[in-house]
């Protein structure tokens, strides 16, 4: 029997989907170099608190009970609720369970439209020294983002009361875009200032955020990490990388995870590909043009981003407020060290609630 060379396409195309499926089904791909270890599975779970730290209601965030706070991130205890008010950053620290984790968060732009925090990007330089790491520059506004704001305390804070509590269980710290950026930052002081163990790091469309000698101390420190970038997403294009200038340029550190599609028609299917360990894997990301900021907004078929473009805001029910701590600068830190009454309250029920 003839088969044609277009059917012959077809039926190796949908061996390949099989084959695919076959090992998303087994959640797992470990990398050699490093014992890097890609879960799919873990990185759905940690897509939704990426999504979720975007929240601006901070009454149904610190209760867990907004629309984004469900499916796989169910009985998501929330101990820690910052907001640093002034440079519209955010981040939450609580304890998950299901995978027995303390779980960091750190929100993504939200204060400017993210077309013009793209277009900052192309011309941000090397500007800082990274301390205690010789001839390591870091980007000073993603680095200040971390250490510089209220967020840094509020977070050490929290994980140093979430071990006293739950002992000393994983720590994983995720984020999207300039939240990717600080989640690694996050994960690279709880490593080498503070001795945590066990600290891993995934993020979803992080830029670069600092140089190769930057890139090669970060993945000697925190090995566990996992960049996941998707299809055309431009942000993990930038600042750019200038292959002419290794050692002067930003610089990528491994272990990228690069989303997909290949295909066509109903035999398309999207490949989790898991990057060497250079960190600038030409055949990942890189092998593509950087353009789509749609790409950049969605992970996994998970929305990420604010929910007004532009617009940074917080809201909280009045009651909710009085149990929080807020600075001279109007920033705030929401605790679970609440009343029973102020947890448990019914934050269905239609009581106004107050913009800050």
């Amino acid at each position: 029997m003839d088969v044609s060379s277009e059917t012959l396409g077809k039926s190796l195309l949908l061996c390949k989907l099989i084959v695919v499926l076959s090992y998303r089904d087994g959640q797992e791909l470990k990398v050699k170099d490093q014992g890097t270890i890609y879960n799919h599975t873990l990185a759905t779970i940690l897509v939704e608190y990426a999504a979720s730290v975007y929240v601006s209601d901070l009454t149904e965030l610190i209760t867990w009970t907004c629309p984004k706070c469900n499916d796989l991130t169910k009985g998501f205890q929330i101990l820690e609720l910052i907001v640093d008010v002034k440079r519209c950053l955010q981040a939450f620290v609580g304890v998950a369970p299901d995978i027995n984790a303390i779980v960091i968060a750190f929100r993504g732009t939200q204060g400017t439209s993210i077309q013009n925090w793209i277009a900052d990007l192309y011309w941000k330089q090397l500007d800082i020294e990274y301390p205690g790491m010789e001839d390591a520059m870091v980007h000073h506004g993603f680095y200040s983002a971390y250490h510089n704001t209220t967020l840094r305390p509020g977070v050490l804070s929290a994980v140093e009361s979430a071990k006293e509590q739950y002992g000393d269980i994983p720590i994983m710290v995720t984020g999207h875009s300039m939240g990717g950026a600080m989640a690694a930052f996050c994960g690279l002081d709880l490593t080498v200032n503070y001795g945590s163990r066990n600290v891993s790091v995934m993020t979803f469309g992080q830029p670069r955020i600092g140089n190769a000698a930057f890139a090669s101390y970060y993945s000697k420190w925190v090995p566990n990490t996992i960049r996941v970038t998707h299809e055309h997403d431009i942000v993990p294009h930038l600042p750019p990388y200038y292959y002419y200038f290794p050692q002067k340029t930003y610089h990528h550190f491994p272990r990228e995870v690069w989303l997909h599609n290949l295909g066509f028609g109903l035999l398309s299917y999207t490949v989790e590909k898991v990057c060497d360990d250079s960190g600038e894997d030409p055949s990942c990301s890189r092998s593509v043009a950087g353009r789509s900021i749609k790409d950049h907004l969605t992970y996994y078929g998970v929305r990420l981003g604010g929910e007004e473009s532009g617009f940074c805001k917080i809201v909280m029910d009045d009651r909710l407020a009085a149990y929080g701590k807020v600075d001279v600068d109007g920033n705030v830190n929401l605790s679970r060290d609440f009343s029973a009454s102020v947890l448990g309250m019914n934050v269905e029920s239609n009581e106004e609630r107050r913009s800050i």
